[in-house]
């Protein structure tokens, strides 16, 4: 891990806030839209109906209650999830069922994952034309993931709840650079670790106090973890998500308004990162997403 630059050192850093009146308030409105339309898409995680994390040995699967994994929607009996020692999984099907890979109807496959880099698409099992289960890798482990194309979260998702558009959460940030390379140490919700490189923090100005964040870089964007003193009352305990444009002339944009819940405040069938302590502020940031109240976990 690293020390954080010491605020006290910083310059003075100045705070603007965005421009009042209803073009703001409707790009801040067009952008919650554009999440939601994007969230509905197929195959996101709106569509997950199952999960769990898979054993070594065998894993029977299926939508009777004697299985190990309740697959909603598959046979009773679907079939048995393998677990190699050296983490290899595969799927062979019982009582005469059988899959769909790679549109090909099948009673045994090989199912990759991700990988740990996250650079490959999962084998998908279909059984059924808007259903398929798939495995992850996360942290070491492998984990069953089911998606139903026609799940209700999905079909008829219910919105998030907002904080009231504030201008003045619009926040020009100082960006500092770190002189040498650092690492952020991530804990996602099952107690998986990762470091993740990171090459500087946003820092900016509050009610005549100083804050400092420091993101990762995600395709192109800064990627923001934090919490703030709304979190767990008005806002998802855990974490919540803010990206931004990449620093330009040593300043970086925080549109708090435009902070959102992560995917496993939405579904109880993601794994997300906690916020790491570097990014736990002391104040509490009324912008953005509210706790999601329909995830029914």
């Amino acid at each position: 891990m690293f020390a954080v630059l010491s605020l006290a050192a910083l310059p003075f850093i100045s705070v603007r806030a965005a421009e009042a009146g209803g073009d703001y308030a409707k790009q801040i409105a067009s952008a919650r839209a554009s999440r939601v339309e994007s969230l509905q898409r197929s195959d996101g995680y709106l569509s997950l109906v199952g999960s769990g994390w898979l054993e070594q040995g065998d894993n029977t699967i299926g939508a009777a209650p004697d299985n190990r994994f309740a697959v909603p929607g598959a046979p009773a009996h679907l079939g048995v999830l393998h677990l190699a020692a050296d983490g290899v999984v595969s799927l062979r099907t019982v009582d005469g069922a059988s899959v769909t890979v790679d549109g090909k109807p099948v009673t045994a496959a090989s199912m990759s994952t991700q990988g740990a880099q996250e650079k490959h698409t999962p084998t998908r099992a279909y059984f059924g034309p808007e259903r398929y289960l798939y495995v992850v890798e996360t942290g070491g482990r492998r984990g069953l993931r089911v998606k139903d194309n026609a799940a209700p979260l999905r079909t008829h998702f219910p919105g998030f709840d907002y904080f009231p558009i504030d201008p003045s959460w619009k926040i020009e940030a100082q960006w500092q650079p770190f002189e040498t390379p650092h690492t952020l140490k991530l804990v996602n919700v099952v107690g998986a670790e990762s470091d993740e490189p990171i090459t500087g923090q946003a820092v900016f100005e509050r009610d005549g106090k100083r804050y400092a964040l420091i993101p990762m870089e995600e395709d192109g964007r800064l990627f923001f973890v934090f919490t703030d003193r709304t979190a767990g009352k008005f806002t998802y305990g855990g974490a919540r998500f803010l990206y931004a444009a990449m620093p330009k002339d040593g300043k970086v944009v925080l549109d708090f308004n435009l902070a959102e819940n992560p995917p496993c405040a939405i579904t109880p069938h993601v794994v997300c990162p906690l916020a790491p302590p570097e990014n736990r502020l002391g104040l509490a940031i009324t912008a953005g997403e509210k706790k999601f109240e329909g995830a029914g976990h």
